[in-house]
Formats: C-alpha cells, structure tokens, sequence
C-alpha cells in the first residue's frame, strides 16, 4: 500500500482523476478526517471537503505507471 497526499478542487479535476483510476484494476480509498470513500466513486468525492489536501490510499505492489498517471493530482 502506497500513501499519497492529493488536491482535487474543481469539478475537471475530479473527472479527471476518477478516469485515471478507473482505468485501472486496484482498490483506491480517499481519507479525509473520518471519511473514507472509494476513490472511483465521482458521487463518494463530492462528497469530501475537496479545499483541503486529500490522503490517497493506493492498493497495489506496483505502483509506478499509477503514481505517473497522478502526478498532476499529487501535491509532493
């Protein structure tokens, strides 16, 4: 399991970062406080907090295609 910090503030972004995790085959949960959502569900992240940083639990051994196609979404 990798653990990333993510920022997702608008509406294009979340579209986009719900496609890019769709496009693959492991599990994604978003963190934020107590919630925890499944992060392909567009409905699950509109329903965070989306003005704060996001911690982005990813569920895969290999996970260096995954962590170039967020790069955009990571905040380092």
């Amino acid at each position: 399991m990798r653990t990333v910090k993510v920022s997702i503030n608008s509406i294009d972004k979340v579209k986009a970062f719900v496609n890019i995790v769709n496009s693959f085959d492991s599990d994604f949960d978003l963190v934020s406080g107590r919630f925890v959502i499944d992060a392909k569900s567009i409905m699950g992240i509109f329903s965070l907090d989306l003005s704060k940083p996001i911690t982005l639990n990813i569920y895969n051994d290999d996970d260096s295609t995954i962590m170039e196609n967020l790069k955009p979404f990571i905040i380092e």
